[in-house]
């Protein structure tokens, strides 16, 4: 039954992105009785309605709003106007991820302890524990299907996966089988049994363009621009942001007023800083016989022995190995961007016989390394549309050097005839911007993704994230969404929210 609430209704929980974050604490929340109102910024595209096409499915599902990037990236030179790829329909970017479902180590939630002062990095221990997130991991990881774990078997490798696997024990490394799900998405898992409680109701094409806030400081709820393209404003109780990193410290800086005037919960002058999009890369191996790595499972296994805080490599944090297959077309933008000649069309031509694996590694957090509002460029509704700037730290840059190094040795062991190193695509993986701390001084929200300076506020999105760590984000912002659904419905059932 699905659930229509009215624009004054005050009483409702209002949530801006329907993403992992967004989408699993709408159900969560609706499954314990709470009211909620989730917009989502793009359409609500169903599984029959997705196409086979990398190109025309891009189009189709992805956020294509203008935004601009600074910095030294590469991404700022090849792709200026697309710094991050990210989906703008119902289920956020559930609805196009590979399923890596990977949880942090220890070591990844006391950054600063473990690595002690960096030059140039803004590193902060998350106010929460390993420990304390190990339940939050066992229910996300059943409400996923993550297999190999809760006894859920392993998926079938692929040709792809098995060329990894003996180039990477060839070498000494142990190997790890794939550890994604079938797909999990919050569009055909979360959002509809949500909406089945009757305590949910979804709107689609709703841009959320500020948040509200009454002379005490407290959200009231969220002005929104319908599908027509008309402002609309619905009240709420609570107000959580799960936008992405990018949208999500946009929203809370195009949210000034005479009270903030800095943004929502920017006291700390963090909001938008400290943006991390993984240390990545990718290595293509060619081979005599064909591997086609685009049959089967995308993430089909993962090598993880360079996960790990082993300074002597030359960098502190690690990196994991992943099985990587794109098609043609995507192959063709991203092996080497704006590349022609005889090396890129040899390449090209030896598609079917390539593997691949896409590095994923802890980049280190910058103050500079930022989301900003443009000074002059406005999008459809008037407002100043993000600028993405990113510089790698020389940490960053030393990982991705001797990951390349590493992820040829694999392919080599295995009769590679050649290698090939691909630089970052537009951004993916995207964390920081509203971080965690334990003072207020350091970050945006609490351990629980509470804003430090209104209470009624929320971040539910992997903007939270203090650190990157080595593993793909999904499963900890799945985790942290569970954990923070509890604390919302403890703190409403007090009334102190």
């Amino acid at each position: 039954m699905t659930a229509k609430f009215d624009m004054s209704d005050d009483s409702v929980v209002v949530i801006v992105g329907s993403g992992a974050g967004g989408g699993t604490l709408a159900n969560e929340l609706a499954q314990k009785g709470i009211k909620v109102v989730l917009l989502e910024a793009g359409a609500r595209n169903e599984i029959e309605d997705f196409v086979n096409n990398e190109w025309e499915s891009f189009s189709n599902i992805s956020w294509l709003d203008k935004r601009t990037t600074s910095g030294s990236w590469r991404v700022a030179k090849d792709f200026p106007n697309l710094p991050a790829w990210i989906v703008k329909s119902v289920g956020g970017s559930t609805v196009h991820w590979a399923g890596a479902s990977l949880r942090f180590q220890e070591h990844e939630f006391k950054v600063r302890t473990t690595y002690g002062e960096l030059a140039g990095a803004n590193l902060l221990d998350w106010p929460i524990t390993l420990a304390e997130m190990e339940p939050y991991y066992d229910r996300a990881e059943d409400k996923m299907g993550v297999t190999g774990t809760h006894d859920i078997p392993r998926l079938p490798g692929n040709n792809n996966f098995k060329v990894l696997s003996a180039g990477a024990k060839q070498i000494g490394f142990c190997f790890q089988g794939c550890k994604s799900g079938a797909k999990w998405s919050t569009l055909y898992t979360e959002i509809p049994k949500g909406e089945a409680t009757g305590n949910l109701e979804v709107r689609p094409n709703s841009q959320v363009l500020k948040i509200e806030h009454n002379d005490k400081g407290l959200v009231t709820g969220v002005v929104y621009a319908d599908k027509q393209g008309q402002q609309q404003r619905q009240k709420a109780r609570i107000v959580a942001v799960a936008g992405n990193s990018i949208e999500s410290p946009r929203l809370l800086l195009n949210s000034a007023s005479s009270k903030f005037p800095d943004g929502l919960a920017n006291s700390s002058g963090q909001v938008g800083k400290n943006y991390m999009r993984h240390t990545t890369g990718s290595v293509y191996g060619i081979f005599e016989k064909p591997v086609h790595m685009y049959r089967g499972t995308t993430m089909a296994g993962i090598v993880r022995d360079e996960a790990v805080f082993k300074p002597d490599r030359g960098f502190v944090g690690g990196f994991e190995l992943e099985t990587l297959s794109l098609g043609v077309p995507f192959m063709a933008a991203f092996l080497d961007p704006g590349a022609w000649g005889p090396d890129f069309t040899s390449a090209m031509d030896a598609y079917s016989h390539m593997a691949g694996m896409w590095i994923v590694g802890e980049d280190m957090p910058q103050e500079t390394n930022r989301i900003t509002l443009h000074a002059t460029e406005k999008d459809a509704f008037g407002l100043p549309i993000p600028d993405v700037h990113f510089d790698d730290h020389a940490n960053d840059t030393a990982m991705r050097n001797y990951a390349f190094k590493q992820g040829s040795a694999i392919y080599d062991a295995v009769g590679a005839t050649r290698t090939i190193h691909t630089p970052p695509y537009p951004s993916t993986h995207n964390l920081g911007t509203n971080r965690m701390s334990e003072k207020a001084q350091d970050g945006v929200v609490n351990k629980h993704g509470q804003t430090h300076d209104i209470p009624n506020l929320f971040v539910s999105d992997g903007s939270q994230f203090t650190s990157g760590a080595a593993e793909n984000p999904t499963l900890t912002i799945v985790a942290l969404a569970i954990r923070q659904s509890e604390y919302i419905a403890d703190q409403m059932s007090k009334k102190t929210i």
